[in-house]
Order: structure tokens, then C-alpha cells, then sequence
């Protein structure tokens, strides 16, 4: 059986703690590999590995360091269907999917070639008598990423490209669902010029998540996953001096008015939906249609349309999405439909009991549409990630607004409506961190930034973007002035000020 190791100091490394934790193919339900889960001691390694590379690195000048990522976005898109099927086979998204998974990524390191212009300081010239002020940007160090199953290639990127375009070494904690991806994008990163140790692989679960929030030499920590876990990364990571910035779960709303585009909502909103089989924090899993006629209107047009979707393998290129990730989380889905049911909800499409022909143990499940969910009920204040699309009704605009702001989440949220002054009041008013308007996916282009509020975000700075950047380094403001011969020099015993 084939395993995955670790990546450390530039090349791929065997698991050493004895210790290992199945990868499955979601397809067919079988184990397909083992992963290494590390130890404190391997995790040691790895940050010594980064630590010794990162000053030389940091001192590498950004123009050199952008080439770097010139060269490693060149490999990625010569390698785009390599990865595509190396993800899909473990994660379960159709190809499709997985391309865009990493081409999201790929975005965040064509913006990370901008280092050279991202990383320049602010200048003033003559702020005081003979005195001059600038400003610079400066590495932090040696950093880490946390990062979840869902988007194995996406996400990585998001982090260690702006970090190492910035001149810290990093340290990658995957999830150990998926983690053979992670671990070709370090060989990848390496062959395009990226020094030894600057970045490493640690593959674990739980036990190296809580060694890296306890490392002394480890200065910042980037996280994605569940808001429990968010927030305990959070806590802990800050309690040992760290920057940290943590992105948690979601529960993004589809707002539909009256006036909306029923045919190209549905489409959007089947995407959003469904799409990798829900297993995303932008999902769209709740749609909340404004007004009694508007409800019945959509609730049919979605119901023809859930129920033409195509369920099928990863590599099956009319298939809409793929199985989930594994069967625990396919039980976990299967539970939260029941309690749907338990609640009261009206159940329209079942998902549970889909059997793929030829792939009967693979993790697959069907469409699953409910109608009448209220906010009284657990499955809509909770976050089911899975092909669960929950409609609930609201009667006027506000109402409708009240949802998405009231609610614990505040990743993304979307508005179909032909209304400008009503996208332009919602988007103003709605409590969430990213709104789409006739938008059902709204993550930003890679050179905005990516940010939920309340329980989605733990953190005073966003994900890529120049908050990226602003993360991963610290700024340093010198004041200077060059002494003139001949002036006479008096002892300041007050604040200086510029009067």
C-alpha cells in the first residue's frame, strides 16, 4: 500500500513516529494509502529546517523571490491535470472542480509575483526640521498553515504564497484526508528555485496542530476549518504570543426577490449548492425566497432541477459532483437530514440510500432538498456540509435580511434581485463578510481579500490579498535625521512634536 510522507528540508521524508491514519478513495470506499502522522519531534525538524533557511531567504531580494513564483505558477499549469486527478482521487470532487480548486489557488501566486511592488514602504521627506520618515515591510519569520480537506490545493496557496513571496519559511499542516497534493505542490515549489526548508510538509491530525500553536520558533499560524476548532487555534495560538488569523464555518444564505431572474437564479443556485457535493464554506446550502408567489415559483423550478442532477464518479466528466470524503462525514450528513426530518422540516428530495452502480461502497449521496425550515430549527442554525439545499421562506425584504444577519455564521451571503437600490441597501446592511449580488459564490479575486464575521472569522485580518501580505509581515517605521556641523545642540525634554 502506497505511503505518504512528510516534506521536510526539500525532499520527501517517511513518517518516523509510528503512527499513521488511512486515506481513502471516496469512490469506491476503500483505503488507497496511509498518511504519516507526525510527532513533536518531526514537527521540530521541520520548523529547525525553516529556521535555518528563512534568513537567507528573507534577504533574497523580492524581484529574485518573484521569479521563484513566476516559475512555480508555470509548473502549476503544466502540471494542472496531474494534480486535477491526484485531488480528485482522494478528495472525491469531479475534475472539473478539482482544476478550479487549483486554479483558485494559482490566482493567489500570480498576485504573489506582484511582491516586489506589495512589499514597498511609504516615504516622507522633510515630516520634521531635517527629519525624514519611512516605512518598511519585514518578514516575520517562520510560519504555519493549518488547512482543511475541502480545497487540498486552493487554500495552501492562499497562505504559503504571500508568506513566502514576503521572506518567511513555511511551515504546511494539512488535512490528513487528502494530503498527497500539498506534498506534490512543495516538490513543484522546489523544482521551480525555492531553496530547502523554506517550505515544509508536516503531515498529522490533531497532535501537530496543537505542537505548532505551541512552538516558540513558529511566529504566526493561519488556520481553515470548523469555527470550534477556529476558535480553541485562536485562543491558543494568541495565549503563546502568535499572530493568528482563523477562518471558520458557514452558513451562507441565497436571498430571492420578487423581481429576480427565477431561471438564472436556480442555475446559480444549483451550482452553489451542490457544487463538490456542498463540501464548501462558500457553498450556497440555504435559499430564502421573499413572498408567498415567489416561494412556490422557485420551490418548482428547483425541484425539476435537483432532481436532473448527475451523481457520479470524480472522473466522470458528465457528473455534476462526487462523492463526499468519507463515510464518517457521509453518516454525519445522513443525521443531519433525519433531524431535518425529526424538526419538522418538510422533506422534498431524499439523498440518503444512493447507490452508484459499479461504486456501491463509494461515499456517495443524492440530491437533498427541504422546503418550511424555520430559524427555530438546529439544521438551519448549523452547518451540515453536505448536497443538503434548505429552503426557507421569508414574507417581506426585511425578514429575509434578518436571516443571514441574525444567524451565528457571516461568511458569504447573495442577493438575486433586478433592483439596484435594494442590492445597494442589503449589501450595506447584511452583517456578513462577503455578499454576491446575482453573485452566488462571492469569493473575492485574488487581489481583494477573503473574510467572514462573526463565527466564520477569528481574526483582524483577511485571507490573500494585501491582508495576506499584511499578515505575514511586520512594519517597521524609521525616523532619521543627519546631523549639520556647526548647530548648536540643546537637551529636548518634552514629547517631540512637528509645532
Amino acid at each position: 500500500m502506497r505511503s505518504i510522507g512528510h516534506f521536510i528540508d526539500g525532499r520527501i521524508v517517511a513518517g518516523a513516529s509510528g503512527r499513521h491514519g488511512d486515506v481513502y478513495d471516496p469512490n469506491t470506499g476503500r483505503v488507497q494509502a496511509q498518511v504519516a502522522l507526525a510527532a513533536a519531534e518531526e514537527l521540530g525538524r521541520a520548523v529547525a529546517s525553516a529556521a535555518a533557511a528563512q534568513p537567507a531567504w528573507a534577504k533574497v531580494n523580492p524581484q529574485r523571490r518573484a521569479r521563484v513564483m513566476f516559475e512555480f505558477k508555470r509548473l502549476l499549469e503544466a502540471h494542472m491535470d496531474e494534480l486535477a486527478h491526484l485531488l480528485s482521487s482522494e478528495h472525491g470532487k469531479v475534475l472539473s472542480d478539482a482544476r478550479g480548486d487549483i486554479q483558485r489557488g494559482l490566482e493567489v501566486i500570480e498576485f504573489s509575483c506582484g511582491i516586489p511592488h506589495l512589499l514597498k514602504g511609504e516615504y516622507t521627506q522633510d515630516a520634521g526640521p531635517g527629519i525624514d520618515v519611512y516605512s518598511m515591510r519585514q518578514p516575520l519569520g517562520v510560519v504555519a498553515g493549518i488547512t482543511p480537506f475541502n480545497f487540498p490545493a486552493m487554500i495552501p496557496m492562499w497562505m504559503f504564497g504571500p508568506a513566502i513571496a514576503s521572506g518567511n519559511a513555511f511551515i504546511l499542516k494539512p488535512s490528513e484526508r487528502d494530503p498527497s497534493v500539498p506534498l506534490r505542490l512543495a516538490e513543484l515549489l522546489v523544482e521551480a528555485g525555492l531553496p530547502p526548508g523554506v517550505l515544509n510538509v508536516v503531515q498529522g491530525d490533531k497532535d501537530v496542530v496543537e505542537a505548532i500553536l505551541r512552538h516558540p520558533d513558529i511566529r504566526a499560524v493561519s488556520f481553515v476549518g470548523s469555527s470550534d476548532i477556529a476558535q480553541h487555534v485562536y485562543a491558543q495560538g494568541a495565549a503563546h504570543g502568535k499572530r493568528v488569523q482563523c477562518m471558520g464555518g458557514a452558513k451562507n444564505h441565497g436571498i430571492v426577490l420578487p423581481d429576480a431572474d427565477l431561471d438564472r437564479a436556480v442555475a446559480d443556485i444549483l451550482g452553489a449548492a451542490y457544487g463538490s457535493a456542498g463540501e464548501r464554506c462558500m457553498a450556497l446550502p440555504v435559499v430564502v425566497p421573499v413572498g408567498e408567489a415567489t416561494a412556490q415559483a422557485l420551490r418548482e423550478k428547483l425541484l425539476a432541477a435537483v432532481a436532473g442532477l448527475r451523481v457520479g464518479v470524480s472522473t466522470d466528466p458528465g457528473a455534476q459532483y462526487g462523492p463526499v470524503v468519507t463515510a464518517a462525514h457521509k453518516a454525519r450528513i445522513e443525521r443531519y437530514i433525519q433531524l431535518g426530518v425529526d424538526e419538522g422540516a418538510e422533506l422534498v428530495l431524499d439523498g440518503r440510500g444512493y447507490s452508484l452502480p459499479g461504486h456501491e461502497d463509494g461515499f456517495f449521496l443524492g440530491p437533498t432538498l427541504f422546503d418550511r425550515v424555520t430559524p427555530q430549527m438546529e439544521t438551519w442554525r448549523e452547518e451540515i456540509f453536505g448536497p443538503v439545499l434548505q429552503i426557507v421562506r421569508a414574507d417581506s425584504f426585511e425578514e429575509a435580511l434578518s436571516l443571514p444577519t441574525s444567524h451565528q455564521y457571516g461568511n458569504g451571503v447573495a442577493i438575486f434581485t433586478r433592483n439596484g437600490d435594494a442590492a445597494r441597501e442589503f449589501a450595506d446592511r447584511v452583517e456578513v463578510g462577503m455578499v454576491g449580488i446575482n453573485v452566488p459564490i462571492p469569493v473575492p479575486v485574488a487581489y481583494h481579500s477573503f473574510g467572514g464575521w462573526k463565527r466564520s472569522g477569528f481574526a483582524d485580518l483577511n485571507q490573500y490579498g494585501m491582508d495576506g501580505v499584511r499578515f505575514y509581515t511586520r512594519t517597521k517605521v524609521v525616523t532619521q535625521r543627519w546631523p549639520q556641523g556647526g548647530a548648536s545642540v540643546d537637551a529636548a525634554f518634552v514629547i517631540p512634536t512637528m509645532q
